[in-house]
């Protein structure tokens, strides 16, 4: 009865999709970011100045592409939870 209800009144389903590749996004930073600082086996540790870098990975790019993402993750959400209750406002006016 209510298939492609919420896709036909408003835009829920390109937020619930924007939500899962931001998810995604966030995913893949986490992975290159733990395996760059997992080089020795030592968990999150700060890479010694002599050494470097060994897997190319720049911490600093990685954690703004993360900080960046969380906004944009925050803000989905946020207008997710606005398109829903005006859905429900709506239902509940007639």
């Amino acid at each position: 009865m209510l298939f492609g209800f919420f896709g036909r009144v408003s835009n829920a389903p390109r937020l619930l999709d924007a939500l899962d590749a931001g998810s995604q996004r966030v995913r893949g930073i986490a992975q290159r970011v733990a395996g760059a600082t997992l080089q020795n086996q030592s968990g999150f540790s700060i890479p010694d100045a002599e050494s470097g870098d060994a897997t190319g990975v720049n911490l600093e790019e990685e954690m703004t592409r993360l900080a960046d993402e969380q906004l944009r993750y925050e803000t989905a959400a946020k207008l997710l939870e606005r398109t829903y209750a005006k859905i429900r406002l709506s239902i509940r006016e007639r």
